[in-house]
C-alpha cells in the first residue's frame, strides 16, 4: 500500500527532476516522462481499487514542522474524494503527457516543457493527497507557480509573459484569502489536520465558521477563476495547448472546485456562504457561456467552456451536492482535455492560427480529429448517452429538487448556450467553405491514439453514475435531490429539447449563413463586458502611477539620501587623512588637542 502512496507521488517529480537534469534525444526524454506518469496513474488505479475494498487510510511519510506549538505532518489521506482526484489528474496528465511528445517535438524548450509538465502533475498530487490544510496549500501554491512557469513557457513573447503574470498575480491575491482562512482554523482549532479540524467546527461559534468559509471561499475563486477573478483563465491559452488540457481539466482550476468539496463540513455550516456559491455559480456559468457564444478563438471558446461548467459544479458544492459537483468534475475532465487537445491539432494544422473564421471544410483533411472533438462537443453539450448527460442534468435535477427554480431555470439557459457555441464551433472548423490556402495536415497517428481513452471516457464516465455515488458518499455527506422518477424524467427531457434545438440553430443557422455580427450586445461580449478595460482602469493604470511615484519618490528621496551620506563620509575620510600626514610637528598638535578635549570631559563629569 505504501509503496503505491509512493509511486504515485513521487514518479511524477521524478519526471521533473530527470527532464530537468539530463540532456538527451527529446524522444528518449518525452517516452521516460510519460512512463513514469502513467506509472503514478496505474498506481492510483490500485488505490482506487484498495480504497474501494477496505476503506480509507491515512500514511504518515515523514515528521515536517514541529516547532513550539505548531506540529504538521507530511502526511496522507487516500479516500474515496482523493483517490477520485489522484485517478483523474494521472489518466489526463498521461494522455497530455504523450500527446505532447509530438507536440513539442521541435520545440528547442522540449526538456523544460517536460520539467514543468512532471512538477506541475506532483504540486497537483500533493494538493489532493494531503491530509491537511498546509500540505494542501502548499501544492496550492506549487501548480500556481507551474502555471506561471508553463503559461509563459515561450516567454520571448512580450504578451505571454504578460499573461503568465497576470495568472500568478490575480491568484496571489486570493491565495491571500485562503491564507488567513489557513490561521483563522489554526487559531480556534489549535490543528490543521482535516478530521480535527471538521470534529471541531461544529462547537465553534457561528460567525468564525462564516469567516473561515468566506476566507477559503476567496482562494477557491481565485484558483478556479470565479468572477471577479475570472479574466487570467481566458489569457492562459499564451501557452502551449497541452498545459491548457492540464490546467482546465485536471489540475489548477479544478484545485478551487476540491477545496469546496474538501471542506465541506465548514461551508456546510457557514450561513449564508453556500447561498452565496450557488449563485456565483450559476452567474459564471451563463456569463462565461455568453462571452463563448460570439468568441472566434478556437482555444479560448473552450476555456470560457470551462469557466461555464466550473459554475455549475460550483453549484452544486453549494447546494450540498457535493458528491455531484465531483461527479462533473471527473466527466468533465475528459472530454474538457480531449476539446483541447483536439484544438492543438487544429492550431498546427492552420500554422498557429486560431481564428475559427478563417477555417471552415477542415472535416475532408482531419477526418479523426473532427470525429474526436465531436465527441467531445457533444460530450460536453450533455446529449445521451455521452457523459456530460449524466453529471450536468444531476446538477439541473439538484436545483431543481432544492425548490431554486430560478437557479435551475438560469442554468438551464446555460446549458442551451453550450449547445450552441459547440456546435458552432464544430461547423465553422470542420464544415462550410474552407477560408484557407494551404494544405492542413492531421496530426501524427500515436497522437491521435493516445487521444482514444479520453474519447472512450468521455462516452463511457458517466454510466457509473451509481457506483460513483456510492464509493464517495464514504467521505462526502449523502445528497439526493428527492424528486419522483417521473419528475426527474420530465426535466432530463426538457433539457434534451433545448439542447436539441439550440444545436439544430447552430447547425442549420451557419450552414446557411444567416447569422450576422454587430450590434451593441454583440460587442458586448465580444469585448468580455469590457471587464477587461474596467479592471485596467481600476487597477492597473492607478497602481501604475503610483508606482511612477514611488519611483521618483526613491530617486529623489531615497537614492539622494544614500547619496548625501555617502558625499559627507568621504569628505570626512578626506579630512582624516590629511591628520595622518606623517609629519611630528602636526601629530603633536593634535594629541595636544585630543589630551584637552579629554581633560575637559573628565571635568564636566566630576562637576
Amino acid at each position: 500500500m505504501i509503496n503505491y502512496i509512493l509511486v504515485a507521488l513521487f514518479a511524477p517529480l521524478l519526471s521533473f527532476i530527470i527532464a530537468g537534469i539530463f540532456k538527451g534525444k527529446n524522444l528518449i526524454i518525452g517516452i521516460i516522462c510519460s512512463g513514469l506518469i502513467v506509472i503514478s496513474a496505474i498506481s492510483s488505479l490500485f488505490l482506487l481499487e484498495i480504497v474501494r475494498s477496505e476503506g480509507a487510510f491515512e500514511v504518515l511519510i515523514k515528521d515536517f514542522i514541529y516547532t513550539g506549538f505548531i506540529n504538521v505532518d507530511f502526511s496522507v489521506l487516500v479516500d474515496s474524494v482523493s483517490v477520485v482526484m489522484m485517478v483523474v489528474v494521472g489518466i489526463v496528465a498521461s494522455v497530455v503527457h504523450i500527446y505532447s511528445i509530438g507536440y513539442m517535438e521541435k520545440d528547442d524548450g522540449f526538456n523544460r516543457f517536460f520539467s514543468y509538465l512532471g512538477l506541475f502533475v506532483f504540486s497537483m498530487m500533493i494538493l489532493v493527497m494531503s491530509d491537511n490544510f498546509v500540505g494542501l496549500f502548499i501544492g496550492w501554491e506549487g501548480v500556481g507557480l507551474c502555471s506561471w512557469l508553463l503559461i509563459g513557457f515561450w516567454y520571448d513573447k512580450a504578451n505571454n509573459s504578460w499573461c503568465a503574470n497576470e495568472a500568478f498575480i490575480m491568484n496571489r491575491v486570493a491565495d491571500l484569502g485562503m491564507l488567513l482562512g489557513i490561521f483563522l482554523i489554526f487559531k480556534y482549532t489549535g490543528s490543521v489536520k482535516y478530521d480535527v479540524v471538521f470534529k471541531m467546527v461544529p462547537n465553534l461559534p457561528s460567525f468564525v465558521v462564516v469567516w473561515m468559509g468566506i476566507f477559503l471561499l476567496i482562494g477557491a475563486m481565485g484558483k478556479s477563476a470565479q468572477f471577479p477573478f475570472h479574466t487570467w483563465l481566458a489569457d492562459a491559452m499564451a501557452g502551449p495547448t497541452p498545459v491548457s488540457a492540464l490546467i482546465h481539466a485536471a489540475t489548477m482550476v479544478t484545485a478551487g472546485v476540491y477545496l469546496v468539496i474538501r471542506a465541506n463540513a465548514i461551508f456546510g455550516l457557514a450561513t449564508g456562504v453556500s447561498e452565496f456559491i450557488v449563485i456565483l455559480g450559476t452567474f459564471v456559468a451563463v456569463f462565461a457561456a455568453s462571452m463563448a457564444l460570439v468568441c472566434d478563438d478556437l482555444k479560448k471558446i473552450i476555456a470560457y467552456s470551462t469557466l461555464s461548467q466550473l459554475g455549475y459544479m460550483f453549484v452544486a458544492a453549494g447546494l450540498g451536492a457535493y458528491w455531484v459537483g465531483l461527479f462533473h468534475l471527473t466527466t468533465h475532465a475528459f472530454f474538457k482535455s480531449l476539446l483541447f487537445l483536439c484544438a492543438g491539432n487544429i492550431m498546427h494544422a492552420m500554422n498557429d492560427d486560431l481564428n475559427i473564421k478563417k477555417m471552415g471544410g477542415l472535416y475532408k483533411f482531419m477526418k479523426p480529429t473532427a470525429i474526436l472533438m465531436g465527441i467531445g462537443s457533444v460530450a460536453l453539450v450533455g446529449f445521451y448517452p455521452f457523459a456530460g448527460f449524466f453529471s450536468k442534468d444531476k446538477i439541473l435535477e439538484a436545483a431543481f429538487g432544492s425548490e431554486f427554480y430560478i437557479i435551475w431555470a438560469v442554468l438551464l439557459v446555460g446549458a442551451m448556450m453550450t449547445a450552441f457555441y459547440s456546435f458552432r464551433l464544430i461547423m465553422l472548423v470542420f464544415f462550410g467553405k474552407a477560408k484557407f490556402n494551404h494544405l492542413p495536415k492531421e496530426a501524427r497517428k500515436f497522437m491521435i491514439y493516445a487521444l482514444t481513452p479520453l474519447a472512450i471516457l468521455a462516452v463511457i464516465a458517466g454510466w457509473f453514475e451509481s457506483e460513483f455515488h456510492a464509493f464517495v458518499s464514504k467521505s462526502l455527506p449523502d445528497f439526493s435531490s428527492g424528486l419522483e422518477k417521473d419528475s426527474v424524467t420530465n426535466l432530463i427531457v426538457i433539457t434534451l429539447i433545448v439542447i436539441t434545438l439550440s444545436s439544430l440553430l447552430a447547425i442549420f443557422g451557419y450552414k446557411k449563413g444567416i447569422f450576422k455580427e454587430g450590434g451593441k450586445i454583440y460587442n458586448l461580449l465580444k469585448n468580455e463586458y469590457y471587464l477587461p478595460q474596467i479592471y485596467e482602469r481600476i487597477f492597473i493604470i492607478p497602481y501604475y502611477k503610483i508606482a511612477q511615484i514611488c519611483a521618483k519618490a526613491d530617486k529623489q528621496v531615497i537614492d539622494r539620501s544614500v547619496d548625501i551620506i555617502a558625499v559627507i563620509l568621504r569628505n570626512l575620510g578626506n579630512k582624516a587623512d590629511r591628520i595622518s600626514n606623517g609629519e611630528l610637528n602636526s601629530m603633536v598638535k593634535w594629541l595636544v588637542f585630543g589630551f584637552i578635549i579629554l581633560l575637559l570631559v573628565a571635568i564636566l563629569g566630576v562637576l
